[in-house]
């Protein structure tokens, strides 16, 4: 059960914009992208969560970009739950270039848990919130 999850990704040639480097918003796609798959390695892929009739919504996106991605290049998402309240999560994310270590993007996403027949905020299952361990502040990366 990995506190912080690593998701690599390299970087595609359709992700890059009209300046020649990654498109701001393709950096929150792979954010998503890293968190559906921290999920799916802790037991809650996304077909468990539509057996369980409920799911995450974003509710906020924080993101702070530090330095830019280029084609070809290998990045990798860190991600991290922060905290677990009554109906919502804050997962954090560090992106990073391992080839010299540069920290390309810093970002946090405030997830709202709902139901699905609604669309209204739930309390996170026990079985859901006991399938990820919380990272203390002076353990991230």
């Amino acid at each position: 059960m990995p506190v912080i999850f690593e998701y690599p990704h390299t970087v595609q040639a359709d992700e890059i914009d009209d300046l020649g480097h990654v498109n701001n918003l393709v950096y929150v796609k792979w954010m998503l992208s890293a968190a559906v798959e921290h999920s799916s390695v802790q037991g809650w892929p996304p077909e468990r969560y539509r057996e369980a009739q409920a799911g995450w919504v974003v509710r906020s996106h924080f993101i702070e970009y530090l330095q830019p991605a280029f084609a070809g290049e290998q990045t990798v998402v860190r991600t991290w739950i922060a905290d677990f309240k009554k109906v919502s999560s804050r997962r954090r994310y560090k992106i990073i270039r391992p080839a010299d270590g540069t920290v390309l993007v810093t970002a946090e996403t405030n997830w709202a848990f709902v139901g699905r027949e609604r669309g209204l905020p739930m309390r996170i299952m026990p079985e859901l919130r006991d399938a990820f361990e919380v990272c203390p502040t002076e353990n991230e990366p």
